[in-house]
């Protein structure tokens, strides 16, 4: 299945930070996520790759720490600049449905790919929600990122997991303090 909605392209990006910072990313296991989020056929990466492709993640986690939407604006727009080139519809040669990329070309590096379709995807949902589109999980234990497109109140913590401990830990805190 290949997807290529907005959301979809940020959730991967999401996804990608994770598995790149992490864990101990490898070829196999970083081709593991980029399938899981819809990217067909034979994906070739080398140690290279994932390496390039972790410092780009390292940029974008600089965004997702954007304290308010101007200064997420002022981040991704210096990842454009650096990272994007002219829009472009690609098939990849026929192989898939067309779809929009801003990297070189079709046979772009993994981590140059990886960080203009992130800072697409990214500019795209801050500019439609008016806000940060993603953000670093609060809790002291564990700083993941995640995607928050939501129309409430911006999301705080990765997971109910995470959010469920902090409140645990505050009132137990709480707790002693009486």
């Amino acid at each position: 299945m290949e997807v290529h909605s907005t959301k979809a392209m940020a959730a991967r990006a999401v996804a990608l930070c994770e598995a790149l910072l992490w864990e101990e990313p490898t070829p196999g296991s970083i081709a593991d996520v980029l399938r899981a989020h819809g990217e067909p056929g034979p994906l070739e990466l080398s140690p290279g790759d994932v390496r390039a492709m972790r410092a780009a993640a390292g940029r974008l986690m600089e965004l997702f720490a954007a304290p308010s939407a101007g200064e997420a604006a002022r981040l991704l727009n210096g990842l454009l600049a650096g990272a994007a080139c002219p829009p472009r519809l690609t098939d990849h040669g026929g192989t898939t449905s067309w779809h929009l990329h801003v990297d070189r070309d079709d046979d772009a590096p993994w981590a140059e790919w990886f960080l203009a379709s992130s800072a697409m995807s990214m500019a795209v949902l801050l500019a439609d929600h008016q806000r940060v589109p993603a953000g670093l999980c609060a809790s002291a234990t564990c700083g993941r990122p995640f995607l928050d497109t939501s129309g409430g109140s911006p999301r705080r913590y990765c997971s109910p997991r995470c959010a469920t401990r902090e409140r645990v830990a505050a009132h137990r805190a709480a707790s002693r303090d009486l």
